[in-house]
């Protein structure tokens, strides 16, 4: 941990959370001069539902921490998909669930332990320009404005909207998607909620709710909705934001779900619901711009239908650092990057068009109803998790009639 603000840093990574820890742990192991910066000390809290799916544990294998993180995490077999009508179809998968306060830490104490120098608590202000490039970071630390040069500097501030503005690379300010979540202790449900539960309903308005089982007796649970740019203002590109009110559509979860329901009114709130925005589908920001780039959920690394972000962050952030470690010239640097996202987009997008799912419920009705009765169809579902089946196939008019006659 810096002990006074350094002037100069090879590389400056802003935001601490996994997609900028992951990179300024390879950039520091390969022996580069880091400087991550983050505007919390911490441990510190982030919204999200905690669910680490297959893609998470391979980002954290190439880290080194995923034995620490099971060591802590609740380990989960299935997702539980949960229909209109109450029936269920458990997904095998590779998950587990460990609240951001403890992952974010452990990751950030990984990348201080490989070498980046940490300066926490740091707020982002705006970049330094040299021309049109981008030079270094002014920073406020308590009263005062600090500025760091540096070759390159990565942003990894997230879904808000000010830091990409201020940066110059910001296509879109408002949200993708929203979400809110709370956490219950409720020592009677241990055991009996044990997977990752996921239930939908057209009460929820194109979005969905979730139970998610922590360690020590807690869950996580929370609604959220990814479907809310109005595509007649603009689609993914930009757009207003549907009207979506996160505490009414949380209370509406409860009263649809009998299992949300009974663990609310017998457990206890563990501190407060608390939203957040998601940004998904690489869109709403540019990735790069001269000696910047932008990566996790900042660039929008969130997956759509599902909200799930905490694996493809890290994958970015891994992206980036390769990329900087081996590159010299500045746009081979951009250029390769730019060519790693783009090579993710093609699944983003089928998460996309998964995402009617959510908008039609009676289509996770008919998933699974099929999958019930079709081993094959739940071994492709169990794909989707583990990213060799293809989610947006399952939701084409081609594929509805496949499930309807297969």
């Amino acid at each position: 941990m810096e002990t006074s603000p350094p002037t100069h840093a090879d590389i400056v990574v802003v935001g601490a959370g996994p997609a900028g820890s992951a990179c300024a742990h390879r950039l520091a192991a390969a022996g580069h001069d880091v400087l991550l910066v983050d505007q919390h000390r911490f441990p510190r809290d982030k919204v999200c539902g905690d669910g680490l799916i297959p893609d998470a544990h391979a980002a954290l294998r190439r880290l080194g921490v995923l034995d620490a993180v099971m060591a802590r995490a609740q380990r989960v077999r299935h997702v539980r998909c949960i229909g209109t009508r109450g029936r269920t179809i458990d997904v095998p998968g590779t998950l587990a669930v460990l609240p951001r306060r403890e992952l974010d830490e452990l990751l950030f104490r990984n990348a201080c332990e490989a070498g980046a120098r940490a300066l926490v608590p740091a707020r982002f202000v705006e970049p330094l320009l040299d021309g049109e490039r981008v030079a270094g970071v002014r920073l406020r630390i308590g009263d005062a404005t600090h500025d760091v040069s540096a070759r390159w500097v990565v942003l990894a501030t997230g879904a808000a909207g000010g830091p990409l503005e201020s940066s110059g690379v910001c296509d879109r300010r408002v949200p993708s998607g929203m979400a809110i979540r709370g956490y219950v202790k409720n020592d009677a449900m241990v055991g009996r909620i044990t997977e990752l539960e996921i239930r939908w309903h057209p009460r929820l308005k194109g979005g969905y709710g979730w139970i998610f089982p922590a360690p020590g007796g807690v869950f996580n649970i929370g609604t959220g909705i990814t479907g809310l740019l109005r595509a007649q203002d603009g689609g993914a590109a930009g757009g207003k934001l549907l009207d979506v009110n996160l505490r009414s559509m949380f209370e509406t979860f409860l009263d649809v779900h009998p299992a949300a329901r009974e663990l609310v009114q017998g457990g206890r709130f563990v501190g407060e619901l608390k939203g957040a925005p998601l940004r998904c589908s690489l869109t709403g920001a540019r990735w790069t711009r001269p000696g910047l780039l932008v990566t996790g959920e900042a660039a929008g690394s969130t997956y759509a239908f599902t909200g799930e972000g905490i694996g493809k962050a890290m994958e970015t952030g891994l992206a980036a650092a390769d990329v900087l470690a081996t590159e010299r010239d500045e746009q081979a640097v951009r250029t390769r990057y730019e060519a790693a996202l783009a090579a993710l987009q093609p699944r983003f997008a089928l998460y996309e068009r998964a995402q009617r799912v959510n908008a039609h419920p009676w289509l996770a009705n008919l998933l699974i109803w099929r999958a019930q009765r079709s081993p094959r169809l739940l071994r492709r579902m169990a794909g989707v998790l583990e990213e060799t089946s293809n989610p947006g196939h399952l939701v084409t008019m081609k594929g509805v009639m496949r499930l309807l006659t297969e």
